[in-house]
């Protein structure tokens, strides 16, 4: 994924962010648009690069939801860089893998929250289980895999487009 690409879904996490806050103040509970950018992003990169959006994106995630700084940032570079070395090892092409993916991203994402915040805080507000566990990790493995879908879908088409008029340059 080159870096306009990246940068491109960054903003639109960012946007997405915004209008579903807007819409209720309970989206970031049920998802984490920045986490799906994050692993679709690992899935296709280098384990530096996916180390270094994932610190990136989780500084931005943490900068634009005002908790303690530096837990998102960290959980996804350990998310971001997991991931890639999973990709690296397992070809995961078909959308249940990316489901899972994310989905398991997640809840990993969540654990290594909450181990910090154990870790840092005299008195840490934890999140529910039932959230963390059911909601956020499946609806945000949803997200994802739609996402992939699309964006396998957009590819492919891309590609028949490409051969049909390399194709009508050789014949013509």
């Amino acid at each position: 994924m080159s870096a306009l690409k990246l940068f491109a879904w960054i903003a639109a996490a960012v946007l997405v962010h915004f209008v579903g806050m807007q819409l209720t103040p309970n989206f970031a509970r049920f998802i984490d648009v920045f986490l799906v950018v994050v692993v679709l992003h690992s899935l296709e990169a280098s384990s530096l690069s996916a180390l270094l959006t994932g610190l990136l994106v989780g500084l931005l995630h943490d900068t634009i939801t005002n908790g303690p700084f530096g837990l998102f940032g960290f959980a996804d570079t350990i998310v971001g860089y997991g991931t890639a070395r999973l990709a690296q090892r397992l070809v995961i092409q078909r959308p249940t893998g990316v489901l899972a993916v994310v989905s398991f991203a997640a809840a990993l994402q969540q654990a290594i929250v909450v181990g910090l915040l154990f870790l840092l805080l005299p008195d840490p507000a934890l999140p529910e289980p039932f959230w963390i566990a059911l909601i956020r990790a499946g609806v945000s493995g949803l997200l994802g895999t739609a996402v992939y879908i699309a964006t396998n879908h957009w590819r492919r088409n891309a590609e028949v487009r490409r051969r049909g008029k390399m194709s009508r340059l050789r014949l013509g």
